[in-house]
């Protein structure tokens, strides 16, 4: 006999903002389950009560051994929508749960700044690191973020900050639907300083106008970067081409090897916010540009001071990699990429000199991989009085790489 599991979503006005079906599943339950504040909304339930103490995943293994019992979740708002409801169906099986949702604390507070919300982001850093957040906040002009006892909206408003991201205000919402609720429109100067309900919403959003927008091929001078000894970038044409053979997909890892400015790691996050990126660079005022670089264009991802192969031991295996420089370690740095990259992965190597191509090419290829090179040799314009000449650049032969899925 199959267990029957009816997911309840509750908002802070507990009960009494249940409908008829939602008070139904409730009174016929024989187990109830959720947090103390769900379940002491129905302090006279007559039947057995679980805590929700532990994970889900060991909430649905004590679902499944009491089959035949009609168990009911409580849970806030909507369970579909960052909340339990999706985790326990994907574990028990959708035939196995039915879900009531309740009006969620987003739309709630929507409703309450009356703006539409269609073309709104959604974001949680419930639980959750904030690595990665300014880039996918930069890509909306109105987003709305959950948050936790440790990222308070004062955390995340420094963090904003930190990007130089002002030119958003954000409204709290603080336990939206019921008797307390209570919210406001703040700066994020204004939110720094903030107290706020742990039981709270952000959204922010972007005054109308302000927007920085950056197409592929950012302008090798837009980067900060080391002066006079400029070329230690990869350089947009470069760059551009080794971003298609990179291929940067939704969630993928990159690695960044030689990151320098960081400039392809800035432009694969541009093109892809969800990636998550680890680079590392030896030089320690390169990194410091970097750095820079990183808030100048709202990209938030790991990069430490290291010459590889050390150093990556901390990294998540990569689905691709760009190797702009190899310190001398070459054989040593592609035996340990071959070992981590993930099936499908991409290997990307731009060679300045013959050595190095042949060496990376029989290496490559003796990993196993199927490797392809292409010749760039470009040129750009320069006026000579008022004329217009074409300096050429030095070539790149660039290795594109991939481990056989």
């Amino acid at each position: 006999m199959k267990t029957k599991v009816t997911i309840v979503g509750i908002g802070d006005d507990g009960a009494e903002g249940l409908g008829p079906a939602a008070l139904a599943a409730v009174e016929s339950a024989d187990i109830l389950v959720g947090g103390s504040r769900q379940l002491g909304f129905f302090s006279n339930f007559s039947g057995e009560t679980w805590r929700m103490d532990s994970g889900v995943s060991a909430l649905a293994e004590r679902i499944l051994s009491h089959a035949g019992d009609h168990i009911v979740v409580l849970a806030s708002g909507d369970p579909l929508f960052f909340g339990i409801g999706g985790v326990l169906a994907k574990k028990l099986g959708p035939d196995a749960v039915s879900v009531i949702p309740a009006v969620s604390s987003m739309q709630w507070a929507f409703a309450r700044m009356g703006l539409a919300w269609q073309d709104a982001g959604f974001l949680s850093v419930h639980g959750r690191s904030l690595d990665g957040l300014a880039q996918r906040i930069n890509r909306y002009d109105k987003v709305a973020v959950l948050t936790d006892d440790v990222h308070t909206p004062a955390v995340l408003a420094h963090y904003l900050l930190d990007f130089g991201m002002t030119e958003y205000r954000a409204f709290v919402g603080e336990r939206l639907g019921g008797p307390a609720e209570q919210s406001g429109w703040y700066s994020l100067e204004e939110m720094t300083g903030g107290t706020f309900d742990p039981l709270n919403l952000v959204i922010f959003v972007r005054d109308p106008g302000i927007r920085p927008v950056w197409a592929l091929g950012i302008d090798d001078e837009a980067f900060s970067q080391r002066k006079p000894d400029r070329g230690l970038i990869t350089k947009r044409e470069v760059r551009v081409m080794a971003l298609s053979a990179l291929r940067p997909k939704p969630g993928e890892v990159l690695w960044d090897i030689g990151a320098c400015t960081g400039s392809v790691s800035i432009e694969a996050i541009l093109l892809e916010p969800t990636l998550s990126v680890y680079a590392i660079e030896k030089n320690a005022e390169d990194l410091n540009h970097l750095r820079t670089n990183q808030r100048r264009f709202r990209t938030d991802f790991v990069a430490v001071q290291g010459r590889a192969p050390d150093g990556l031991e901390s990294f998540a295996d990569p689905d691709a990699v760009f190797v702009g420089g190899s310190g001398g370690e070459l054989p040593a740095l592609l035996e340990l990429i071959g070992r981590r990259l993930k099936p499908g992965g991409r290997i990307v190597i731009p060679a300045a000199t013959l050595e190095t191509l042949a060496r990376a090419h029989q290496i490559l290829g003796s990993l196993g991989f199927s490797v392809a090179v292409t010749l760039i040799q470009t040129a750009r314009s320069r006026p000579i009085l008022d004329l217009t000449r074409l300096e050429g650049m030095n070539p790149v032969f660039l290795l594109a790489a991939e481990r056989p899925s």
